[in-house]
């Protein structure tokens, strides 16, 4: 395989879940900022908020709708032509069996027509690798904290594919958790971003609630039990929309806190100084005040990506495809997806 049509742009494909993401970007090692040539996303919230959730069927019918329409989007705002393209990345799992499937077969037959090698991308591994979409990206080693609807994980990483699981979710991830919470509570879908929304509003130690499995060692997460916890404090108070506040705050303060002790636990662990979140909980304005406060006072260097890409897009499936296919690895013409797949099996780059 000649690795110089890495000099050309990589199609990024996302349909893990429920939005379909692309991208156009030119790995540039030296400045992996400056890169990113062009990105389209389109969310189905409005397609499942009837159902308070993702429902798998809809969601991978409308990435078949969506998807070739956002690829000639972000192709047009590029300024290029599918001939133009080096190679092609799709996220391969974790995700909705279905979703990924139209994503894969997608980009697998593109890259089948054009003659270029394509790449099947971990989700989680495209989560970790976002801050480096930025103009000042973190080098290895670091420690990343991943969280999102389905994951929440502090992960050791001496270099891209060199991953060690410190802790992982024993049930709820954190983003799981918020959605579930607001749900409970009565907020529209998608209930995380409406939940935090609302804990702006909340007063400082009306509630307090739990900070799980934070008074025994370890770096794992269970978020459940908090759960059940604000169910209770809901059912027996007024009910009122300061209430609601209230307890959206408490409940939000108990996560973020739970996320920050951990991460600093993995770092003296690690005695890494760098710390990388991302995901969609990676979004959260507390979480992210929370932890570069900690890092100014504490000695340690925080990199969160741009909040657009927090959630899930093409970009960060780009850039992580982009940096295998420039190492020379790329997949057969074979359409293969993992619903469940574990980090810490990826090759090392």
């Amino acid at each position: 395989m000649d690795t110089k049509q890495f000099s050309k742009p990589v199609l990024g494909v996302e349909t893990s879940c429920d939005e379909t993401g692309v991208a156009l970007l030119r790995w540039e090692p030296a400045a992996p900022g400056r890169g990113l040539l062009s990105h389209a996303l389109y969310s189905q919230i409005k397609l499942h908020a009837d159902y308070g959730g993702v429902v798998p069927e809809l969601a991978s019918r409308d990435h078949v709708r969506k998807l070739l329409p956002l690829v000639r989007e972000a192709l047009a705002e590029a300024g290029l032509t599918p001939q133009d393209l080096g190679g092609v990345a799709y996220t391969a799992g974790p995700g909705l069996v279905g979703a990924l499937l139209v994503g894969a077969s997608a980009a697998r037959a593109m890259a089948w027509a054009l003659g270029v090698p394509a790449i099947g991308v971990h989700h989680m591994e495209g989560h970790l690798l976002a801050p480096l979409l930025e103009e000042d990206p973190p080098e290895p080693p670091f420690v990343a904290l991943l969280v999102s609807g389905g994951h929440s994980m502090l992960v050791e990483v001496q270099g891209i594919g060199r991953y060690r699981i410190l802790g992982d979710t024993l049930d709820d991830a954190a983003g799981e958790a918020f959605d579930k919470t607001a749900k409970l509570m009565g907020l529209p879908y998608p209930g995380g971003p409406a939940l935090a929304a609302l804990a702006q509003q909340g007063r400082a130690g009306v509630f307090r609630f739990s900070r799980p499995m934070t008074d025994r060692p370890g770096l794992d997460f269970s978020f459940s039990g908090l759960k059940t916890q604000v169910l209770l404090a809901w059912q027996q108070s007024d009910r009122s929309e300061q209430t609601r506040a209230d307890v959206a705050r408490a409940f939000e303060e108990a996560i973020v806190d739970t996320l920050a002790i951990k991460c600093r636990r993995a770092l003296q662990a690690t005695g890494a100084r760098r710390l990388v979140i991302a995901g969609g909980v990676g979004a959260n304005k507390r979480l992210r005040t929370e932890l570069a406060e900690a890092g100014a006072k504490e000695g340690f260097r925080v990199y969160f990506p741009r909040l657009a890409f927090c959630t899930d897009n093409g970009a960060m499936i780009a850039l992580a495809g982009a940096i295998r296919l420039a190492a020379g690895q790329h997949q057969d013409a074979s359409v293969q997806v993992f619903p469940r797949w574990d980090l810490e099996t990826l090759p090392a780059v």
